[in-house]
Order: C-alpha cells, then structure tokens, then sequence
C-alpha cells in the first residue's frame, strides 16, 4: 500500500504543482482582502473623525465669536469661511483614496488568477516544436559526438554543406590527403568515408585530430572492405578508446589494402591493443603499425607479442610513450626470438629500466630477422643497461639506427657502447643526447670514428661534454670518420669549444649539418666560427647558433666571411634568440643580398 500511495503523489506531478499553486493564490486573495477591509476601515475612521472635528470646530467659532460692527467682524467672517472652503475637498480626497486602492488590488488580484488558470505559454509552444517533422539534410560537428550546426541556422548548414561536400571532391581527386584538424567529427566522417568506397584515387588518408570517436569508425564498415587502393589510414588524435579499436579491427581483418595503421594519440588501453593483436593475427596486408603514447600496459604488450608470433607481415612497430615496463619489454623479447618480419621496433619512454632491456637484448639477439632500426631512448637505462645493448651492438650485422636519447648510461656507459661500436660496421646513425656524458666519454666515441667510416649521424647534444670534450672530438674529426651531422646543443662548450670545432672546420671535409645551439658562444665564439667560413668549404650548408648569447659584434664578424668567401657553401644559417639590434640583423641581411647578388645563392638567416 505504501508503493502504491507513493507511485500515486509522483505519477502526476503537474496536477499536484497546479493544486499547490491554486492553494497558494487562494490565501494570497484572502490576505489581500483582509488587508484592504482593513485599510477601508481605518480610512472611513479616519474622515469621520476629521470630518466631525471640522464641522465641531467651525460651531463653536461661529458660536463664541462677539458680533460686533464694522471693521472687526468683517475681519473675523473672513478668518473663518477661509478653512471651511478647503475642507470639503479633503473630505473627498479621504474617502475615494481607499476605494481606489482597493480597485487597484481587486484588479491585480484577478490578473494573477487569469495567469495561474490559462495553459502555459511554453507548453503550447514546446507541443508545437514537438508536432513540427523533424529537419531533414546533413548536420557535421566541429567535436566529438556534437551537432555542429545543432542551432546555427540553415545558412552555416549551406556552408558546412558545401565544406564537406569539397573535402569529398578532395578524397575523390588526389592520392594523398590530409584532412588533419577539420573538426569534422562523426557525422562529418560518415558522410566523407562514401567516398573511399570503391576509391581508385586516394592512397594515403589522414583524419586526424577531428573529434571522431567510436561511435564514427562504424561509418568504415563495408568502405573499407571494398576499397582496394587505400594504403595508408591515419587516425591519430581521435578519442576513440578501446571501443573504437574493437570496432576499426572487426572491419580490417577484412581489408587487404592497408598497409600503414596510425593510431597514435587514441587513448586505447590493454583492451584495444588486444583487438589489435587479434586482428593482426589475421591481417597479413599491415605493414606499419603506430600505437605511440597511449595507455598500453603489460597486458597489452603480452597481447601484441602473441600476435608476431603468428605475423610474418608486419615490419614496424611503434608503441612510444607507453607504460610497457620491465614486463612488457620481457614479453616483447619472446616473442622476437620467433618473428622474422620486424624491422624497426620503437619503444621509446616505456620505463623499461635495466632488467627489461636485458630481457629485450636477449630476445634481439637470438631475432632471426634484420632489425634495422631500435627506439630505446627514455627509458631509464643506466650503464649497467648499456652494457647489456653493447653486446646485442657486437653481434648486430643489420642494425642501422640506434637511439639511446634521454637516458643516463654516463662514461662508463658510453665507453661500453663505443667498445662495441669497434666490432660494427652496420650503424650509421648513433644518438646518445641527453646521457650525463663528459669529456672522458666523449672521448671514447671520438677514438672510435678514427677507424669507423659508418657512422654519418652522431648526437651528443644534452651532454655536458665542455670545451675539453669539444676538443676531443675536434682533433679526430678534423681528419677522420665520416660524419655529415654532429649536433652538440646544450653541451657547455663555450667560445673555447668553439675555437677548438671552428678549428676543425678548416679542414673537416663531411660534415654538412653542425649543431651548436646554447653553448654560450657569445661573440668570441661566433668570430673563431666566422674565420673558419672565409676558408672554402664546400660541405657545411647549415649552421645553428640559436641561444648563444651573440651580440652585433658577431654578427657583423659572420657577415663579412659570408661576403668575403665567393664559394659559401652555407645555405642556412639560424642565430635566432640572441642579443642582436637592429644593427646587426642589418648586416646579416645585407650579406645575405650580397651573397644572392654575386653568386646566385641563396642563403636563408634566421633571425
């Protein structure tokens, strides 16, 4: 009884609201009434009283006065008609004001009541909103699972038209599109992928960053299963979680024309990456799979590991700024023992830490395939870890491209790292930034480039290497190795350094792109560089000496080499975020017309 008593109070709630209102106004009418009975009252008394006390006051005038003749009893007649004039008018005012007044309250009174009784405007016009047949044409959105032109008007509808309608033509006309940051949401992506079905043009698509989410991926099913020209899918940036995954891999599994799938940026966890791992089991058409900074853990390492061992398609894998760890890596490594396809595996700020990568070494050296490219850098590695990488370096015949940026493996780490680097001849590009290297670890590289020809990209930039590293490097450099790009930003070399790399410009024959970013140069530094370019040399072509503190002095120095050497090989030229006025940008740009002027080439300053 008591369910059924409360379904009753709550089954009708306007009747309800109604009845309080009603009681509401019924004991404001009766306040009103009471309360104009009362003023009524207090006026009637109040004339009666005002009323008698006149005609009181005027007998008894007329009564005590002494009738006399002449002058006086004019003056007196007159003394008494004057305020008994007056007093009729008063008496009318006093008994209509309450009248009035009660008029007025009867009045508002029955406005209120008129109001509360009659239907309520806004249900009349929300029945009529519901009666009108919904609007009909196409409604994109600027986000995620949003109308775009939800109450916009129908002319921004024309032109979200017309936008999509363009973005459609540009699916249908060129092989490689990028529709990156359009905004066009889901229903913006139901409308454009019409136009991948049965596409002959388009190759490489991207739709990142446009507020799509899972529900949107559904608009691929039967498109891209019938669509077998589309090569590459790039859909990072896109929210579109685990779900999302699930759904983007039931319709894959299907497609044979897809060989690149970018989903960076899509907050999938262990569930999406286990989707994935199921469709790769499958797929044998992907090539490229980028998974970078999402919220992948062991488990879906676990699960993307038992997939390479039933894919020999797959080449690349990239799972940067994941939460892989010790684990992962570990799970990764047994899988790699069997797997014959990966070439380049990116993990890149996984925390793996000096266990994992033990793990991950042992599973890379017993890899039967040819692992061209390894991504470990951010990943806490000491020189204990290193240790465990120079020995895969020894036995590598494929290696090409090692990154061990961010780290913290110290000399000792990269005198192991340069000991293995004297058994391969397969790395050219070695990065070893930001690993808390000084001058005695920089010295053990360098030893190494006097017999090692490979090597043509080498970074070093975050170390405090100072000017006796610099020097070190300088000296084997000046006549030997092969390196066309050294980067040394941040390595606190100062304008001692840079007499020691200016030095070795004057004869060094490889190197074209030098980075010497923030090493406190100032202008004696950037004099010492520009007495190296008056000398011919025809291999430097860029030259970066942002942050370092340059005044006009040192411009005006690399401005006049600049103008001085007919055969500057130099091309660009940043010295950007420095001390320079106007004085000094001035000659720069002066050196660089004349440059132009006399010998064609353009040199492009960045100031």
């Amino acid at each position: 009884m008591a369910c059924t008593s409360t379904l009753s109070l709550y089954s009708h709630p306007q009747v309800r609201l109604r009845n309080q209102r009603l009681q509401s106004l019924a004991l404001t009418s009766v306040g009103f009434a009471q309360f104009a009975s009362l003023l009524t009252l207090k006026c009637r008394r109040t004339c009666r009283v005002r009323f008698g006390s006149v005609v009181r006051a005027s007998s008894s005038v007329e009564g005590t006065r002494p009738r006399a003749a002449g002058s006086r009893r004019v003056y007196g007649q007159s003394q008494v008609s004057g305020p008994l004039s007056i007093a009729p008018v008063k008496q009318i005012a006093n008994v209509v004001g309450p009248f009035a007044v009660l008029v007025a309250l009867t009045f508002v009174i029955w406005k209120l009541v008129e109001k509360l009784l009659l239907p309520a405007p806004k249900q009349l016009k929300s029945s009529t909103v519901e009666s009108q047949p919904p609007s009909q044409g196409l409604k994109w959105s600027f986000a995620a699972g949003t109308n775009l032109l939800s109450q916009l008007g129908a002319k921004i509808e024309r032109q979200s038209k017309q936008k999509l309608n363009e973005f459609a033509r540009e699916l249908r006309s060129f092989p490689s599109i990028d529709m990156s940051g359009r905004n066009f949401g889901d229903e913006g992506l139901f409308f454009l992928a019409e136009s991948l079905a049965f596409n002959q043009t388009a190759e490489e698509v991207s739709f990142a960053a446009n507020g799509i989410t899972a529900a949107g991926l559904r608009a691929f099913d039967g498109v891209l299963q019938s669509n077998i020209t589309l090569k590459t899918l790039d859909l990072s940036g896109n929210l579109v979680g685990d779900e999302g995954a699930k759904c983007l891999c039931d319709i894959l599994v299907n497609n044979s024309s897809i060989e690149k799938l970018q989903l960076n940026s899509a907050d999938l966890g262990d569930e999406g990456a286990k989707a994935i791992a199921e469709m790769l089991k499958k797929n044998s058409s992907l090539r490229v799979l980028e998974l970078n900074n999402n919220m992948i853990e062991y488990s879906g390492f676990s699960s993307l590991a038992g997939a390479l061992l039933e894919n020999n398609s797959i080449r690349n894998i990239h799972l940067n700024g994941n939460y892989g760890g010790p684990l992962g890596a570990n799970a990764l490594a047994k899988a790699l023992e069997s797997n014959k396809s990966l070439r380049e595996l990116h993990l890149h700020g996984n925390s793996i830490g000096d266990e994992g990568i033990r793990s991950l070494m042992a599973g890379l050296s017993s890899h039967k395939g040819k692992l061209s490219l390894l991504d470990i850098g951010n990943n806490s590695l000491t020189a204990k870890g290193a240790f465990h990488v120079a020995e895969y370096v020894k036995k590598s015949r494929s290696l090409l491209w090692l990154n061990l940026y961010m780290n913290d493996i110290g000399d000792e780490g990269a005198g192991k790292i340069a000991a293995a680097l004297k058994e391969n001849r397969s790395i050219t590009t070695l990065d070893l930034g930001g690993n808390n290297i000084h001058a005695g670890g920089v010295n053990a590289v360098a030893q190494v480039l006097k017999d090692n020809l490979v090597i043509t990209t080498l970074e070093l930039s975050y170390n405090p290497i100072g000017p006796d590293g610099a020097k070190a490097l300088a000296e084997v450099l000046k006549f030997h190795g092969n390196v066309k790009t050294l980067k040394l930003g941040w390595c606190q070399i100062g304008a001692k350094g840079a007499e020691f790399i200016a030095d070795a410009l004057k004869y060094n024959t490889t190197i074209s792109i030098l980075d010497l970013r923030a090493n406190g140069l100032r202008d004696e530094g950037a004099q010492c560089l520009a007495r190296s370019l008056k000398v011919v040399n025809e291999a430097l072509t860029s030259l970066d000496l942002g942050f370092n503190e340059i005044r006009d002095d040192g411009a005006f120095a690399i401005a006049q080499a600049l103008k001085s050497n007919d055969d500057v090989a130099v091309t660009s030229l940043n010295i950007a975020s420095n001390f320079l006025t106007k004085f000094g940008q001035g000659a720069l740009a002066d050196a660089r017309d004349h440059v132009l002027e006399m010998t064609e080439k353009e040199i492009n300053i960045f100031l």
